[in-house]
């Protein structure tokens, strides 16, 4: 299996869906071997992660070892990398918006990362005993392909999310290149939603015959959250502040809401290469101290964040799944998310509005907040509708996945 990036070291949902996804094919006996890019040393709960290239031994699966490869893949750039002020007094929100957004959120060297990437990926694939080849997005397809190519193993290739969900219709040329490739040379592909396989099958020719999809899952630690009706209400935002998550859309809503209610602080919670004109926007529309913003929250700060709202919301332009959002119910916390993400095909227990649509997502935010017995009834129902998505089942689904694939090779 290859990935390029595993709990703790994670930018977004990716990370967390390689840890519950290895966590539950370990448990229903699947051996992996996992290659991802060298980290700093630290301990998470099944594993040791060194930094060197080596080995890393399961604490707890013995089905699970990890090696990791000398390149740093990182491809979002953070606030601290940009410098400069985004916003103008004469500026607007619309200024941003999908017309104008730039390829700013990727790192310069990542290209060359993945090359290193792909070259320690196949010297790797020389030495291990393996059966099929599992990649996660499109950084590690080019390693996935090559490996095949060499081991004349079979390829599956995982779809977390698309250049068109990252950069809209001002797409990195080379970076659609390789997943299209990737996804073309593939004998297997995987995508998180109905709505991701629709972007594979429209925008990169590939045959609906050769998707599968499997929903992401979550984890549930068993806490149950006592609600409370508290004076002051808040309203988190958690995830990477990037063209892709509608930032601005949130802010333009909360902008609204504050029009209506006094008795409202709004979190947002991530980082990315919009903090900083996000941080300016607000600023500049009179709200500034009504946002708070948090950089990358990990851990149990992710945990205390979701104790603390009273609404989620997931204003996303395009969300491939949307991880979060199953996070905040099992949470007990009430979601508004955007209709053009995947879980939103799928979750009935969850308030819907197209990203671009503020007026309406104003007014859902505010019919939550006023109204208890509707923050009630979305929490109760929409945390036992999560407890249903389980990482078994979709590690069930791609064990059949991969029989099938390995049945035909």
């Amino acid at each position: 299996m290859l990935g390029w990036e595993f709990p703790p070291f994670i930018s977004g949902g990716l990370g967390t869906a390689c840890y519950g996804l290895t966590k539950a094919l370990s448990r229903q006996g699947t051996h992996i071997t996992f290659v991802l890019p060298s980290g700093a040393d630290a301990d998470c709960d099944f594993m040791k992660v060194l930094t060197a290239q080596g080995y890393l031994i399961s604490n707890e699966f013995k089905n699970i070892r990890f090696r990791t490869i000398k390149s740093a893949l990182k491809p979002y750039i953070s606030s601290a990398n940009l410098g400069g002020s985004f916003l103008s007094n004469a500026q607007s929100s619309q200024s941003w918006q999908a017309g104008s957004v730039s390829q700013q959120h990727y790192g310069r060297d990542v290209l060359e990362q993945v090359n290193k990437f792909e070259q320690n990926a196949r010297e790797i694939a020389q030495t291990e005993d393996f059966d099929i080849i599992h990649a996660h997005d499109w950084m590690t397809f080019p390693a996935a392909i090559s490996s095949a190519q060499l081991t004349g193993k079979p390829s599956v290739v995982h779809v977390h999310s698309t250049e068109f969900d990252r950069s809209g219709e001002h797409v990195n040329q080379a970076i659609y290149d390789i997943e299209r490739f990737g996804m073309h040379r593939a004998d297997r592909i995987v995508a998180v939603s109905n709505y991701t396989k629709n972007i594979i099958t429209s925008r990169y020719a590939v045959s609906p015959d050769k998707i599968d999809v499997v929903y992401n899952g979550v984890e549930d630690d068993g806490s149950i959250r006592t609600l409370e009706d508290k004076k002051t209400k808040i309203v988190l935002y958690l995830g990477r502040i990037t063209f892709q998550k509608g930032p601005d859309y949130f802010v333009d809503a909360a902008k609204k809401v504050l029009e209506k209610m006094d008795n409202v602080k709004f979190i947002m919670a991530g980082d990315g290469d919009m903090t900083r004109r996000m941080i300016e926007y607000a600023a500049w529309l009179g709200i500034g101290h009504k946002i708070f913003f948090t950089k990358f929250l990990r851990g149990q700060n992710v945990h205390r964040a979701y104790q603390m709202a009273d609404l989620y919301v997931m204003p996303s332009v395009s969300e491939p799944f949307g991880i979060a959002a199953l996070e905040a119910m099992k949470n007990n916390v009430p979601i508004l998310i955007s209709k053009q993400s995947g879980v939103a095909e799928t979750l009935h227990n969850a308030l819907k509005v197209n990203f671009w649509d503020v007026n309406e997502m104003a007014n859902k935010m505010i019919a939550v907040l006023k109204y208890p017995p509707l923050r009630t009834m979305l929490s109760e129902n929409g945390r036992r509708e999560a407890g249903t998505f389980r990482w078994e089942k979709s590690a069930a689904k791609i064990n059949e996945i991969y029989k099938n694939v390995l049945a035909c090779a």
